[in-house]
């Protein structure tokens, strides 16, 4: 018999021919815009210090710096843990104005993403100012901030 040939290229035919404009389903709507990450939160009471050199002192290189960490434990970057974080260094600058987006790795912005509690620096004679600032396993501050208090120390 040659009409199911027949009947199935005509089939075929109508499947492939394009549909009229008015029995097409419209357009799909663009993808929303991925939204921010929320902010890892931290537990209250956290909080990180610098062990040493102690505010004020006097120092030469290399400078070791020491970071202390209460109610929180630390975690390298990229992996997640509740209640951990990693260290940045924050070297003579201010913390950054939008803490819900990754700290930026610069010359005055060290990242310790492997998890290391101290450093050692080589830094100019004269004054400088040192604060830690704990980021999630993205490099996101907390929510709150887990960050020290300012020091100053002088390199002779």
């Amino acid at each position: 018999m040659r009409t199911l040939p027949i009947a199935a290229l005509a089939l075929a035919a109508l499947l492939a021919a394009p549909l009229p404009a008015h029995a097409q389903a419209p357009p799909a709507a663009p993808a929303p815009a991925a939204a921010p990450a929320a902010r890892t939160p931290s537990p209250p009471g956290a909080e990180v210090y610098i062990l040493s050199p102690k505010n004020g002192a006097k120092v030469s290189n290399p400078v070791v710096v020491r970071f202390g960490l209460k109610g929180m434990g630390v975690a390298p970057a990229g992996v997640k843990f509740e209640n951990t974080g990693h260290h940045h260094l924050l070297i003579d600058t201010a913390p950054p104005k939008d803490m819900s987006v990754p700290l930026p790795a610069t010359d005055n912005i060290k990242h310790f993403g492997k998890g290391q509690t101290e450093t050692s620096l080589t830094l100019t004679p004269g004054k400088h100012t040192l604060q830690l600032l704990l980021g999630d396993q993205n490099h996101i501050p907390h929510d709150p901030p887990v960050m020290s208090k300012k020091i100053t120390i002088t390199v002779e």
